[in-house]
């Protein structure tokens, strides 16, 4: 049984609802947040109540994390907390050290403690990389041909070691590794989901990749049962299916911009600097070469498939944004 679980990133939106909606399970006595700044006053249109969610100030750079897991007697850990895109202030040196140290020093915590049996973490299906020698779809088993160099993908990378070290070093702890395709819905506000509101969304000429999203309620779900039941290893979590850029173009109305990629690159850098939309290195790559995984190790280890489909948490998306294709076409 679950009884006390620490959510870490409980100031974001889908960290916020991971703690929310185990805050409602009569079985687990106490779920504690912890996050660098507060979450915000959420409501109907920013997200949902934290419920009885106790809310810890706490950097994870710092060993006040083990403190915590600690004094509460922390049995569960969701690890949430990994930042996709810097912020203006702190900058990508801050955003490796939030995301790196920040998930050493807990799991070092995690590998002290004696109550704590269970670890979930988020990590992306960006750590397979996207590259012309791809296979067509990603298993967990597959190593990428060209592993991320820089960014969030790498920090993921480089977390997801460190994960499977502490896996060794404690296998009397259930350690799941959730690789997340990109979070899509009504309350998700990410690189990706600002690229679509765009008026014209720019891509790379002669390259039409393919994409894969997760709806965020299925998100959830999967952190939710992996919160509070025992599944160890790595899983693929991603909507059925995929849909070609061009597709996606289409379904939100908005006009596409071939570019050469040189092109591409240098209003990526551009717009990034005055910090319209964030296009980082492994966005662009995965904007000329896309990304597929396979989800069948998921579903059969859960018996349960997610809701959405990948164009239904793409639809939902954009009908939250009031977004909608041209003359009412959709392909």
């Amino acid at each position: 049984m679950t009884h006390t679980v620490l959510v870490t990133g409980v100031s974001r939106h889908i960290g916020a609802r991971v703690a929310s909606v185990l805050a409602t399970d009569p079985d687990i006595s106490r779920v504690i947040g912890v996050d660098t700044v507060p979450p915000p006053s959420l409501t109907r249109d920013g997200g949902v109540s934290l419920g009885r969610t106790e809310f810890v100030r706490v950097d994870l750079r710092s060993p006040d994390i083990a403190q915590v897991i600690a004094a509460a007697d922390i049995d569960t850990v969701v690890h949430m907390s990994l930042v996709s895109a810097p912020s203006r202030s702190g900058g990508r040196a801050a955003m490796k050290e939030h995301n790196v140290i920040g998930t050493m020093q807990l799991l070092g915590a995690c590998q002290r403690s004696a109550t704590v049996r269970r670890v979930v973490v988020r990590s992306t299906t960006a750590v397979y990389g996207s590259s012309p020698r791809d296979p067509a779809v990603f298993t967990e088993d597959l190593e990428p041909h060209d592993g991320p160099s820089h960014g969030y993908a790498k920090d993921a990378a480089e977390v997801e070691g460190y994960v499977r070290g502490f896996a060794r070093r404690r296998p009397d702890v259930t350690v799941s590794l959730l690789r997340f395709a990109n979070f899509m819905g009504p309350g998700v506000d990410s690189p990706l989901t600002r690229y679509f509101t765009q008026p014209v969304l720019p891509s790379v000429l002669g390259f039409d990749p393919r994409l894969q999203f997760v709806h965020e309620d299925d998100a959830v779900e999967v952190l939710r049962r992996m919160a509070t039941e025992d599944h160890p290893g790595t899983f693929n979590v991603a909507g059925a299916g995929v849909l070609l850029l061009s597709q996606c173009a289409r379904r939100a109305g908005r006009p596409s911009l071939p570019l050469l990629s040189p092109a591409f690159k240098v209003l990526g850098n551009a717009v990034r600097r005055v910090g319209l939309v964030e296009y980082s290195p492994e966005q662009l790559r995965l904007m000329s070469h896309g990304r597929a995984v396979d989800t069948s190790r998921l579903e059969a280890v859960l018996g349960w498939k997610p809701k959405f489909t990948t164009g239904a948490a793409f639809d939902d998306f954009l009908r939250s944004r009031g977004l909608r294709p041209v003359g009412g076409i959709r392909t």
